[in-house]
């Protein structure tokens, strides 16, 4: 499985998880819920279980996923600024562009 995370965001999430009440815990992705042909993400600081996997990006954060989810390939976490504020998941590789 991969994921990426852009430079913005990876500066956000490794300041999440450094809090002192966020010590041993990892960033986890989700799909919140699927329709069609696509998914939509959501994301929380959690550990990992026997169901999920732990992906190293290319930031070298670990995130982890739940194991044979197709939506969760491939997904590239961003961070804007402007318009507003906030993390934008998407999965490029299934064709979701967070264009809805």
């Amino acid at each position: 499985m991969n994921c990426k995370i852009s430079k913005n965001a990876a500066k956000v999430i490794l300041a999440e998880l450094a809090k002192p009440e966020n010590e041993g815990k990892l960033l986890r992705v989700i799909v919140t819920h699927a329709h069609g042909d696509h998914a939509h993400y959501g994301m929380g600081i959690d550990e990992p279980t026997d169901k999920d996997v732990v992906v190293t990006t290319d930031k070298g954060i670990d995130i982890i996923l739940e194991k044979d989810n197709p939506y969760l390939d491939g997904v590239r976490i961003d961070y804007f600024y402007v318009p507003e504020e906030g993390f934008a998941i998407t999965n490029p590789t299934k064709g979701n562009h967070g264009d809805h």
